[in-house]
Order: C-alpha cells, then structure tokens, then sequence
C-alpha cells in the first residue's frame, strides 16, 4: 500500500489576517487545528507542518507535530511542499490548507481515493455542489467543471457553465485541496505559469494549460476558509 504524507504549509505573513496561522482564542492555534483534521484522515500515514517560522515550530512541537523548516521565499504552499517533497519519503502527497479547520478528514480521504482510481492524472482535487445562489456569480468562489472520467476540464471565477436558456445547471465549487504523486508535485513547480493562470489567478491552470490532467473527487459538502479576524470569530462561534 502507498504511504500517504499530509502536509500543512504555513507562513505568517497574511495581509488581511496577520499572525493568523498561530491565532488560538480556541485554546490551539490554527494551523494545529487543521493539522489535527488531517490525522483523523484513514487514508493519511503522516502528517507535518511545512514553514519558515520558529514560532509555527515550537507550536507544532508543543502538540507534538513533525515539523518541516523551509524557506521564506515561496510563491505559495505548493512550493514550499515541493522543497520538503524527496524527505518525506511518501508515494502520496496532500496539501493540507493550513487555514481550512473545518475540512472534514473524510474529503482528504475521497481526494486520496480519486488520485489512486486515475494515477496517470498524477493530481488530484475535490468539488461540492455549489448550494448558495450568491456564490454562483462570486468571484471569490469558484467553479469547476469536470468531464465523464471525473477529470477536471477547466476552473474559473466566471459562473462555468453558462445556462444559456436557463434550464438549469448544477455548479461546482472547488474545493482547494490537491493530493499529488512527487513526480506529479515537482513537474508541477517547474512549469512556467500560463495566461489563464495569470488572468484568473487561479494557480490550478498552470496544470490544464500544460496539458496535465487533474482527477477531481466529489464530496457533497464544503467548508469555509479563514481569511480574515471576523471570519476567525465566526467559526469560533460555531464551535461553540
């Protein structure tokens, strides 16, 4: 059986939420949270915390999470992955979002079985149905269509597809989790980004422009990510 190595990257930096990796007015801090998650995954071996941050070290430490020192010049997680990606000695990789508490273990697990039912995509992601009518034209939300093999066939901010004569279509939203082989994960950081990927500042494009297919498993629900301090309180609240 394939060894599976969840990673959660994490940074301090973040313009709309400073500091939000460590924030821990839930008595743990954040990226602990979502560490955590990934441990509950059946189809998850390990799990680490990929930073250039002592601070997010000794809090990895201090609950006792391996923890992986990278450095500070990453565009992005999928990066820093990357770096750590030969020590981890895994067949399997998952970036885990470090700022995603509410990602249930059971979508890491569905991510992880579309990845081994079509290993020549060499990468893998999740969809939900998109439920909220205000997230179909959102910007911030986005879609993903996906073809009769489960495989993705493009990802936009744009309301994809468009219901010309309004019969009635049902939307995908992505869900910002990958699941990749190494060989998938470092071709991957070695391609030039692409027009698309730059005009939707959507790095999953990078893959489709390049002609690298990506598996897409479907889960019936999503979660919310943490972006800002209200958004921190708000889930705080349905903790409670």
């Amino acid at each position: 059986m394939s060894r599976v190595v969840a990673v959660v990257p994490g940074r301090m930096a973040s313009t709309r939420f400073p500091g939000k990796m460590l924030a821990d007015k839930s008595g743990t801090p954040l990226i602990v949270h979502c560490a955590k998650n990934a441990m509950a995954a059946a189809c998850v071996d390990h799990v680490c915390i990929a930073s250039d941050s002592e601070s997010i070290e000794a809090a990895a430490t201090a609950a006792g999470i391996d923890h992986r020192l990278t450095r500070g010049d990453h565009p992005n997680g999928t990066s820093r992955i990357a770096e750590i990606a030969d020590s981890l000695e895994a067949d399997i990789i998952v970036n885990v979002q470090g700022d995603e508490p509410e990602l249930d273990p059971s979508t890491i697990d569905a991510a992880i079985d579309a990845l081994r039912c079509d290993p020549d995509a060499g990468i893998a992601t999740v969809a939900a149905p998109c439920t909220d009518p205000t997230h179909v034209d959102d910007v911030n939300v986005v879609k993903v269509v996906v073809d009769q093999a489960s495989r993705a066939i493009y990802f936009s901010r744009a309301p994809i597809p468009c219901d010309r004569d309004g019969a009635g279509v049902e939307y995908l939203r992505h869900v910002g989790l990958y699941v990749y082989t190494p060989e998938a994960l470092h071709d991957y950081v070695q391609l030039p980004p692409g027009v698309l990927e730059q005009t939707e500042q959507l790095e999953q494009l990078r893959l489709l422009e390049h002609a690298r297919p990506i598996a897409v498993a479907r889960v019936e629900t999503c979660h919310c990510g943490i972006d800002t301090p209200q958004q921190y309180e708000d889930w705080l609240q349905r903790r409670a």
